[in-house]
């Protein structure tokens, strides 16, 4: 397995930030976005990701009318995979073409330019032995929020300081989380900062126990 080099994305994701009028421009990104990266397969779940993300512009547009605000972040989506053309297709059933960004597959080199400029990173895979990605975006410092049924979720999520975790059957709970963390006043860095704390701790040999742990739960790894 690889290991995710945490100074590397932190490195390059703070650089990013340094310059990110000009690499927006660049990389045509928006002002503020949700990220998630996957590839277009069954089980990462992306079609309950947009659901829920169209459910969510549904509440922050009411609520800009009510009693509490809220902006209405973009979305982005990097991967790529057999699912594209059904994917598309959801987009513009839901009315989300001129929110939702494909950028489409990105190098490593690419990754931290995405983590940098975003706000939030959304990982909503049905079934994950670990999550690998979700070690990126809290190495670049963003807040996370995460399926359940991921592996990383339990080491990694420490809910109401670095991130949320999910049902990633719940359409209203992720939709209700994305509302939440693009509030007013939520508290991003604060959020983000620990995201970078807790992955310090996760070194190599810390990062290959919890996977080990992740693929082989309970009695089988007792057995072995």
């Amino acid at each position: 397995y690889d290991v995710v080099d945490n100074e590397y994305f932190q490195r390059q994701a703070e650089a990013a930030r340094s310059q990110s009028a000009k690499l927006r421009q660049q990389y045509q990104l928006p002002e503020k976005f949700f990220l998630a990266s996957a590839r277009f397969v069954e089980k990462k779940n992306l079609f309950r990701l947009l659901q829920a993300y169209a459910r969510y512009r549904e509440l922050t547009e009411k609520a800009e009318s009510g009693k509490w605000k809220a902006e209405s972040w973009d979305l982005v989506l990097l991967g790529d995979g057999a699912l594209k053309s059904d994917l598309v297709l959801l987009i513009s059933e839901l009315r989300l073409q001129n929110c939702v960004h494909l950028p489409g597959f990105k190098q490593y080199d690419e990754l931290p330019v995405y983590f940098g400029l975003a706000q939030v990173f959304v990982h909503a895979s049905a079934t994950e032995q670990w999550g690998l990605v979700v070690n990126e975006a809290m190495a670049s410092g963003l807040p996370v929020l995460v399926s359940s049924r991921c592996g990383c979720a339990m080491d990694l999520v420490s809910s109401g300081v670095n991130g949320f975790t999910f049902d990633p059957a719940n359409v209203e709970e992720l939709a209700q989380l994305l509302a939440r963390v693009s509030g007013d006043g939520f508290p991003l860095a604060d959020f983000g900062a620990a995201s970078r704390r807790i992955i310090a701790n996760w070194g190599t040999e810390r990062f290959a126990t919890g996977l080990r742990d992740a693929e082989f739960p309970g009695p089988i790894r007792r057995a072995g």
